[in-house]
């Protein structure tokens, strides 16, 4: 029998989107058993899009877990049984009013190995330009962004969250993206 291994599994729905799993872990044959928690929810999609004038939309929203608004790339939980590609069409429309004309699929990725058991998957995205005439999501507050502009708030601060740096920085490598305009 191969170690460490998984003796013991109890999981808590603590909302809709949100379970607790406990798991009891055997390092070694005889060893006490040690308690690890994790969360598990539904996938994430982050995506990267870029306009036809080579603009990026970020939104605006508030997040009660750090207590401030910040800016990010369009994003958001997949619904039950939804693909990834799926995902990232539907939040792009709903979070910037654009259309994905082109989707290309950057990587799916584990967003922390520690503590949650579910995956983001990233995505570049040839986009349209805005119709006015879409209504986005409560909340959320669209700006067009320069790869400059973006890099700046990314460095203040203001762009915070590791997870859509990472996606950013797959559309690079992945050849979707100039880095070095980012400067």
């Amino acid at each position: 029998m191969a170690w460490p291994r998984i003796v013991s599994r109890r999981t808590t729905r603590v909302s809709p989107w949100v379970k607790i799993v406990e798991r009891g872990v055997e390092f070694k044959h005889g060893a006490s058993v040690e308690t690890y928690h994790a969360i598990d929810q539904q996938d994430y999609v982050a995506i990267v899009a870029r306009t036809s004038d080579g603009m990026i939309p970020i939104v605006r929203q508030f997040r009660p877990a750090l207590e401030s608004f910040t800016w990010e790339f369009p994003a958001g939980m997949a619904d039950e049984g939804e693909a990834p590609e799926q995902c990232c069409r539907r939040e792009l429309l709903e979070e910037t009013g654009l259309t994905a004309l082109a989707v290309h699929a950057l990587g799916s990725y584990s967003p922390c190995s520690a503590r949650l058991s579910n995956r983001i998957h990233s995505f570049f995205v040839d986009a349209d330009s805005n119709d006015k005439n879409n209504v986005l999501d409560d909340g959320i507050e669209l700006k067009l962004v320069t790869p400059h502009e973006l890099s700046a708030l990314i460095l203040a601060g203001e762009f915070p969250l590791q997870l859509h740096i990472g996606a950013l920085l797959l559309a690079g490598m992945r050849g979707h993206l100039d880095l070095a305009t980012f400067r």
